[in-house]
């Protein structure tokens, strides 16, 4: 039984379809990663299964429970968490106040009988263990970013949607925003990654999912998927260079 069900989720803003028709699945414990140009849908996607937008059409289920329209506060109890492409904490309050406000908030509270404890956790798993009593206003933007995920970890989620966690970075500060996310899922929890670091996407993923203009154009291995002619052409559209049809005289 996968942990995420996916089926034709539809959404259109104005008369434009951003997301059509969308299927996939998510398998308990995996990490997957969704990927396609600007514009193809993927944070409207990632509003869609976190509550934040109603579909059009379509179901999501979670653990085989039909949870289509749960607005963000009832889908982060139920297990579903995520971060934004702008970390927006609470900057007058500590780094340890704006994780115990997400854990207080979040369905780890039942859970786990020492909230302090747990904010210390999620500081540690992102490296700001050390500024737990900075204020969130005086971090840097890089620290900003690692409080968000410290944020939506101590609300105790299932599912983690991680979106452009690692946009701007540089390599070094890639490196580690990946150890993070490797640490996320050894510690149980499932994960989705929409990202523009190609690179760093295939390596973290087990399975990829392809947007184009808001359709699925691929969903597999991430070497497969990486080699998929339409995904391809997504990319790279008229640059990719390509076979004549046969009758059309070469060039």
């Amino acid at each position: 039984m996968p942990l995420l069900r996916v089926e034709g989720l539809s959404k259109a803003f104005a008369g434009v379809q951003a997301v059509r028709a969308v299927t996939f699945t998510v398998p308990e414990g995996a990490v997957v990663g969704v990927m396609g140009p600007n514009g193809s849908g993927k944070t409207t996607l990632f509003n869609l299964i976190a509550g934040a937008l109603r579909p059009d059409g379509g179901r999501i289920l979670l653990r085989e429970r039909d949870v289509t329209g749960w607005p963000p506060h009832r889908m982060c109890a139920g297990g579903v968490a995520r971060t934004f492409q702008h970390a927006r904490p609470f900057p007058a309050l500590t780094a340890l106040d704006n994780v115990l406000v997400a854990h207080r908030h979040g369905r780890r509270r039942a859970a786990d009988p020492d909230p302090d404890r747990a904010a210390q956790r999620a500081l540690a798993l992102v490296g700001l263990e050390a500024k737990a009593h900075w204020r969130a206003g005086d971090l840097s933007l890089v620290e900003r970013r690692r409080l968000e995920l410290a944020r939506a970890v101590a609300t105790g989620p299932d599912l983690l949607l991680l979106d452009e966690f690692m946009a701007g970075l540089t390599p070094a500060e890639t490196g580690e925003a990946m150890a993070m996310i490797r640490r996320a899922r050894e510690g149980g929890t499932t994960l989705m990654l929409v990202e523009h670091i190609v690179w760093a996407l295939l390596d973290l993923s087990d399975q990829i999912v392809v947007l184009s203009a808001g359709e699925k154009i691929a969903d597999g291995p991430p070497a497969a998927v990486a080699a998929a002619p339409a995904v391809l052409d997504a990319y790279l559209g008229a640059t990719r260079p390509r076979t004549p049809h046969a009758g059309t005289g070469g060039a």
